[in-house]
């Protein structure tokens, strides 16, 4: 699976984006899909899961309630609506791949990663 994500850029805090994903492959709806982030100086974390099927989906804490993950299988991608940006918020954003549906928050779970869309949120 080849991933692609776009959808980055500048935003005043209080404004949204939206981020898009991707993906090259047949089988794309057999794996979960995630966005992690990487702000500069700090790790890459989690930021939102959709299972393979849809449905379910998972936010870390600190995007609940201003971020939605979707995906629509047919056309191979995953996007994510952020809202209520905050400066806290900038950063190099990624979409990925896991094939396995569990732990689905840990990034050693993930199989493909796509090259990152930058984020970032002023004052």
């Amino acid at each position: 699976v080849q991933l692609q994500a776009f959808g980055g850029g500048l935003v005043q805090a209080g404004g949204s984006l939206r981020l898009s994903c991707a993906a090259s492959g047949r089988t794309f709806s057999r794996y979960v899909m995630a966005w992690f982030r990487q702000a500069p100086g700090k790790g890459r974390e989690f930021v939102a899961a959709m299972p393979r099927s849809g449905g379910s989906t998972y936010y870390a804490d600190s995007v609940k309630g201003r971020s939605t993950i979707s995906r629509d299988n047919a056309k191979n991608t995953v996007t994510l609506q952020m809202n209520s940006l905050k400066i806290e918020d900038t950063a190099v954003y990624y979409c990925a791949a896991a094939a396995a549906p569990i732990m689905i928050a840990v990034r050693g779970v993930y199989n493909y990663w796509g090259q990152g869309t930058l984020v970032t949120v002023s004052s």
